[in-house]
């Protein structure tokens, strides 16, 4: 059973991502937005008169010429990430696999 541990959390674990997201799905009409726009709404109902000054570091040094662009460079930071995760799976179960030829000769 120790075998296999690290592939049963694994799938156990996007299993249990799957049914959060199809409960989530099917439980009515939900919005998802950032959190800069929930945290903007919840001080206006706080405070009405609030003002947000921008500070200057803040301000995006580059700005995409289009949303679509936006979202292509948002994925491909995902898949750069994902590709690393993996990667850094993959060399650990090589390792393991490595080292179990060695144990058996």
């Amino acid at each position: 059973m120790a075998k296999y541990t690290l592939e049963i959390i694994c799938i156990l674990a996007v299993v249990l991502m799957a049914a959060v997201f199809v409960y989530q799905a099917s439980t009515g009409e939900h919005e998802y937005g950032g959190t800069d726009g929930v945290a903007a709404d919840m001080l206006s109902e706080y405070d009405p008169d609030y003002e947000l000054i921008e500070d200057p570091s803040w301000i995006p040094k580059f700005e995409p010429p289009s949303g679509e662009i936006e979202s292509l460079l948002f994925c491909l930071q995902g898949v750069v990430g994902a590709a690393i995760v993996f990667f850094a799976f993959g060399y650990y179960y090589a390792q393991r696999n490595m080292k179990n030829k060695e144990n058996k000769s």
